[in-house]
């Protein structure tokens, strides 16, 4: 009765036209169904999204405050839709109570639109960024989105392991034991840190 699409997908980022996503979503209404698209890491490019096209009763779209905007503390997140399904959602869900305080900052945070701007023109050099300290420590780039990227090489485990001994996280696939996942460093020492530590465990 339902269909997903994660967009852009974790871990590599990768996109669906959103023309076919329209497509699928009105082929599944015409059938009763329902097509639930998760945005969560679509705020910076928003030219991809189908969240202007959420009238259609077909669609639905998932948004977070916890990527973008840097608040998973908020708990907090939207569903955008047509009235009609806004009416049964709110029906299957009862009463949801979220605090005072956290709808007033997500409010604030969507109508910055100058911080949004400059964010996204500043996580997109910072990921063509880590995407060169990486290829120099010999990652192969696989893809990702300007909040996170996704590289693989042979030895995987080993860097994860080296770096987590140096304090640096990533995510590691149990089913693609070649890829990590890495986010973006958040300041400049920590740029420093990671290229540090780059450098040492690839000459382990």
């Amino acid at each position: 009765d339902v269909g997903v699409i994660v967009a852009p997908n974790n871990p590599d980022g990768r996109t669906v036209e959103p023309q076919d996503i329209l497509s699928a979503a009105t082929q599944m209404s015409q059938r009763g169904r329902l097509l639930i698209v998760d945005e969560s890491f679509m705020d910076f490019t928003p030219e991809r999204s189908v969240a202007r096209f959420t009238h259609h009763d077909g669609l639905l779209v998932l948004r977070s405050f916890g990527k973008a905007y840097g608040l998973p503390g908020l708990r907090l997140g939207f569903a955008l839709c047509s009235r009609a399904r806004g009416a049964k959602l709110r029906a299957a869900l009862g009463p949801w109570a979220v605090a005072g305080p956290a709808l007033a900052i997500g409010a604030q945070a969507l109508a910055d639109d100058v911080w949004r701007a400059n964010a996204a023109r500043d996580r997109a050099g910072d990921a063509t960024r880590l995407d060169a300290l990486l290829t120099t420590a010999g990652f192969h780039i696989m893809g990702g989105t300007t909040l996170f990227r996704l590289a693989a090489n042979p030895q995987a485990s080993r860097w994860s392991a080296r770096l987590a001994a140096r304090g640096i996280l990533t995510r590691t696939f149990a089913e693609k034991s070649d890829w990590l996942r890495f986010g973006l460093p958040p300041n400049e020492p920590a740029w420093a840190r990671l290229a540090a530590a780059l450098e040492s465990v690839d000459g382990d």
